[in-house]
């Protein structure tokens, strides 16, 4: 089996990323990644008569340039495995359906880069395909609205909350003899530690962003300090401060190598609480400032955990508390493979 341990996939043909893109829509673009994002949107409507078609032509865009920077058509792609926010993932189902490529949709709330970079790899690994396109998008707005309350209502942001991002990454993988590899990947538990506060996703998510981690440590028989960056997707700041006493008190400690996408997105100055949340906020920073790193050897090995709340807005009406889920995934540049 190309298996190790209890839950992590090896990947012994190592699929690279020959292709990647990421878009951010305006107080994403004047954040602490700037410098990085492929495209920073002016308008985030992007011209649309709603913020949910708006979301579905961020995705859109964003695939586009990935197969761009691959150098393929959308004919030459194999398969796109996608999901969002969403009601029945439908930014992905409606680009899947303009781009016209084979399409499987996934969901995993935020650790959806994650999961579908898992499953893109498998495909490859398993030479069931050449190339695959993993995505996923996410809406400050579109989410407001499904999760929350009606930004017209102007309810006031309790300090627990996260600001979800408005963004999209795509990665382009594939059987190739160079670029940055995917070498393994561990599948998440779902994790409930009983927490109800929609407005606090960080503590909820943190207990399945532990659970990964400390598996895949334990799979691969290997400390923190082997991985140059070990990166969660959006815990905030109170949901890395949650992960991290969780290790220590396992006898683990996350050092300077650990950082979190929702904690850093955003400068101090902008208003965001405990920062940034969302489908969109691990895949922009993964396949801008990380994949970027990857490729000019500032970093050589890099553990993405991107975790997932799976809760519904029916859920939460009916006073559930909100199961949790983060994948991890095994990045290293091509000399460190």
């Amino acid at each position: 089996m190309n298996r190790q341990g209890k839950s992590t996939l090896v990947f012994n043909s190592k699929p690279r990323v020959i292709g990647n893109y990421s878009v951010v829509g305006p107080k994403e673009g004047r954040g602490n990644f700037a410098q990085y994002f492929d495209r920073i949107l002016e308008d985030d409507t992007l011209g649309q008569p709603t913020y949910e078609k708006a979301e579905c032509k961020l995705l859109e865009l964003c695939i586009d340039g990935a197969i761009s920077n691959a150098k393929l058509k959308p004919s030459q792609i194999d398969c796109m495995v996608a999901g969002d926010l969403m009601n029945q993932i439908t930014s992905s189902s409606f680009a899947a359906r303009s781009l016209n490529i084979p399409y499987l949709g996934v969901f995993g709330a935020c650790s959806t880069m994650a999961e579908s970079l898992m499953v893109g790899a498998t495909l490859i690994d398993g030479k069931y395909a050449n190339n695959v396109v993993c995505a996923t998008v996410s809406h400050f707005s579109s989410a407001e609205k499904q999760f929350r309350y009606p930004l017209e209502l102007g309810t006031q942001r309790p300090p627990t909350s996260q600001w979800t991002t408005t963004g999209s990454g795509a990665t382009v993988l594939a059987q190739n003899s160079s670029g940055v590899a995917i070498t393994s990947a561990t599948i998440g538990k779902v994790a409930d530690w009983n927490v109800t506060d929609v407005n606090n996703m960080g503590g909820a998510m943190a207990p399945a962003a532990f659970e990964t981690l400390w598996q895949h440590l334990n799979d691969l028989s290997i400390e923190p300090d082997y991985y140059d960056l070990i990166l969660t997707g959006d815990l905030g700041k109170l949901g890395s401060e949650v992960l991290i006493d969780l290790m220590e008190n396992k006898g683990v400690h996350l050092g300077a190598n650990y950082s979190d996408c929702g904690q850093m997105m955003f400068k101090n100055t902008q208003k965001v609480f405990m920062g940034a949340s969302g489908c969109g906020c691990g895949a922009s920073v993964l396949n801008s400032y990380v994949l970027q790193r990857l490729k000019n050897r500032t970093l050589k090995r890099v553990l993405f955990i991107a975790t997932g709340a799976l809760l519904s807005p029916l859920t939460c009406q009916q006073g559930e508390s909100i199961p949790c889920i983060a994948h991890a995934v095994v990045l290293k540049g091509e000399n460190y493979v």
